[in-house]
């Protein structure tokens, strides 16, 4: 078997491992326990994977973390807006 195809596979299922927090969070506009430090962590990890598969040029790297990023600056986005609104109130 193809190392990509597995590598496709794995990717599939670390990109919906953020999924969850992001919909519960968009629906309920709380992100009062979600840990700021965790997804800065996750962001800067995620961006140095993707630096890591364009440098070695895998599919499967690159696709897994670019749609990994997006939620986890998804997630960034929703915890600072809503931080913004509660000093507002």
């Amino acid at each position: 078997m193809n190392s990509e195809i597995i590598g496709l596979v794995a990717g599939a299922f670390s990109c919906t491992t953020f999924l969850p927090q992001v919909i519960k969070t968009w629906k309920s506009k709380s992100t009062k326990d979600v840990s700021l430090t965790m997804f800065l962590i996750a962001t800067l990890g995620t961006t140095l994977w993707l630096i890591y598969g364009i440098m070695i040029n895998s599919i499967s790297i690159i696709g897994t973390n670019i749609v990994v990023l997006f939620f986890s600056l998804t997630m960034l986005y929703l915890i600072f807006r809503n931080r913004e609104k509660k000093e507002h109130i």
